[in-house]
C-alpha cells in the first residue's frame, strides 16, 4: 500500500481517486446490450449469458427441483447461520417500520401520509469469484417486510449453469417469488424491459461490478427505478494509537477480496499504526485464499499520515466511503462529525463483516462517492411515501381564497376556477 505522508489539500482529489473505469469506457458496451435485449428478448440474453458466462442454458428459470437439491447442498450448520443472520436483519429492518402521519393543517383541511409497497422489485445479486448468498437476505428480507408482490431474483449461472446452492437456499427462505439464472449487464437489461422469460420490475436493488452499475443508472433512463449506485466495495478506516494494527490490517484485507477493483483506505493521525499496519498486511495477505485478488486491490488503495483529527475529517467527508470503521479514542468527534458514509462501525470490536453478515444493518451501500447523497438499503427503499388528503366544506372555506390568489397570480386561471366554482356554491 502506497504511504502519503500529510498531503496537501490541493492535491486531496488526485489521492481519493476510485480505480474504476469512467462512464463513457463502459456505457457503449451497455447501450449496446440494452438495445438488443429490447428488441429480441430472450435471444439477447442467451447470446450474452453464453458470450459472457460461457454456458447455453436451455431455461433461465430454477425449478422446485434445483431449490430442493441446493437445500440438500447447504450444511446444516451453514443453514443456522444464515436463519440467524435473517433474524437479526428481519429485527432491525422491521423496526424501521413507521405509522401513518395525519394532520389537521387548517380546519376542515385533513392530509395524511401512508406507505404502500412496490409491487415488482428485482435483486441483482453478484455470483462470480464469490457468490453472495448474504446480499440475498439484505434485498429479500427488507422487500418481504414491505409487502412487495413480486421478488424477482437474477444471478449469474456458474459453468455448469447453475447457481450457487446457498443462493437457492436463501432466496426460498426469504420468500422469493423468481429466480432467474442471469447475470451481468444482460439481466438488468432484462428486468428493465421484461423478456419472455424475465418479468419488468418497477425497481431493481443490487450491488455488482462498474457495467452493473452503468447498466443500473441506464434503466433509470426507461423508467426503472434504482436503489443508488452500488459499485465495487470500498472501505476506509480512521485509527490512533489506541487501534489495534492486526485488526485494522485485517478489516482492510477483508474489503480487498473482494475484488481487483476494491479500494481500502486507512487515515491515521499516528505514522506508528501506519507502519504497524503496513507490517500486518503484508504479514496476513500471504495466507489469504484470494491473495492475488487482494494484492491487486492493495495496490490501489493507501495508508495518509494526516496531523490533526480535523484534517482527517475533512478528508474522510471530501472522500464519503461505503464503508467506515473509527478506531479511536475520541471515537465521538468522528460519530458526530462524519456527514458522508455508507455505514459506520465503531470501536475496534466492531469488525466491518459484522455489517456485511449478521449484526443487522443492510449491505447494499452507495460507492464511488454517492454516500453524499444516497443512503444506503433499508425498509423504506421497498416502499412509496403517498399523501392523502379530505378537505370539507368549512375547510374550502378557510383555504380557498388562499388558493385563488395564488393561482391568479401564476395566471393559472382555470386552478382558480376549480376552487371559485365550489366556493360560489358554499354561499
Amino acid at each position: 500500500m502506497q504511504i502519503i505522508d500529510n498531503p496537501n489539500k490541493n492535491n486531496w482529489p488526485e489521492i481519493l481517486k476510485r480505480p474504476t473505469q469512467t462512464v463513457d469506457d463502459i456505457e457503449a458496451t451497455v447501450n449496446q446490450i440494452f438495445d438488443e435485449v429490447n428488441q429480441k428478448g430472450d435471444e439477447a440474453i442467451k447470446k450474452y449469458t453464453s458470450y459472457f458466462d460461457g454456458i447455453m442454458l436451455d431455461s433461465n428459470s430454477v425449478n422446485e427441483e434445483d431449490i430442493k437439491n441446493a437445500i440438500n447442498k447447504v450444511a446444516p450448520k451453514l443453514q443456522d447461520a444464515i436463519k440467524a443472520a435473517k433474524h437479526n436483519i428481519e429485527a432491525f429492518h422491521t423496526a424501521q417500520k413507521t405509522s401513518k402521519i395525519e394532520i389537521e393543517t387548517t380546519k376542515g383541511v385533513t392530509c395524511w401520509q401512508e406507505k404502500r409497497p412496490i409491487e415488482k422489485v428485482g435483486l441483482y445479486i453478484p455470483g462470480g469469484t464469490a457468490p453472495l448468498f448474504s446480499t440475498v437476505l439484505m434485498l429479500a428480507v427488507p422487500a418481504q417486510i414491505a409487502g412487495c408482490k413480486e421478488i424477482v431474483l437474477c444471478s449469474p449461472p456458474n459453468k455448469e449453469g447453475q447457481i450457487a446452492p446457498e443462493i437457492l437456499y436463501t432466496a426460498q427462505l426469504c420468500g422469493v417469488t423468481k429466480i432467474i439464472k442471469i447475470g451481468g449487464i444482460q439481466a438488468i437489461a432484462g428486468l428493465t424491459f421484461g423478456t419472455e422469460s424475465i418479468p419488468k420490475v418497477y425497481k431493481i436493488f443490487g450491488p455488482g461490478n462498474q457495467f452493473v452499475t452503468v447498466a443500473k443508472q441506464l434503466a433509470t433512463k426507461y423508467g426503472v427505478a434504482i436503489d443508488m449506485p452500488a459499485g465495487p466495495s470500498e472501505l476506509l478506516i480512521v485509527a490512533d494509537d489506541s487501534a489495534n494494527a492486526a485488526y485494522i490490517a485485517s478489516d482492510l484485507l477483508s474489503q480487498a477480496e473482494h475484488g481487483t477493483d476494491s479500494q481500502v483506505l486507512l487515515v491515521s493521525t499516528s505514522k506508528e499504526i501506519i507502519k504497524l499496519v503496513s507490517e500486518e498486511i503484508e504479514s496476513q495477505i500471504k495466507v489469504l485464499p484470494r491473495r492475488a485478488i487482494a494484492e491487486k486491490a492493495i495496490a490501489n488503495s493507501k495508508l495518509i499520515y494526516l496531523e490533526t483529527n480535523n484534517l482527517a475529517l475533512q478528508l474522510i467527508n471530501e472522500y464519503a466511503p461505503e464503508h467506515f470503521i473509527i478506531c479511536t479514542k475520541n471515537e465521538d468527534f468522528y460519530i458526530n462529525g462524519i456527514c458522508n458514509a455508507g455505514s459506520v462501525f465503531i470501536g475496534n470490536y466492531t469488525p466491518e463483516s459484522a455489517g456485511d453478515y449478521a449484526s443487522g444493518t443492510n449491505h447494499t451501500l452507495p460507492t464511488n462517492g454517492f454516500s453524499r447523497a444516497y443512503s444506503g438499503v433499508n425498509l423504506d427503499s421497498f416502499l412509496k411515501n403517498m399523501t392523502f388528503q379530505k378537505i370539507s366544506k368549512e375547510g374550502l372555506k378557510n383555504i380557498g381564497e388562499t388558493i385563488e390568489l395564488m393561482a391568479e397570480a401564476e395566471g393559472l386561471q382555470a386552478h382558480k376556477n376549480a376552487v371559485s366554482i365550489r366556493l360560489k356554491d358554499l354561499q
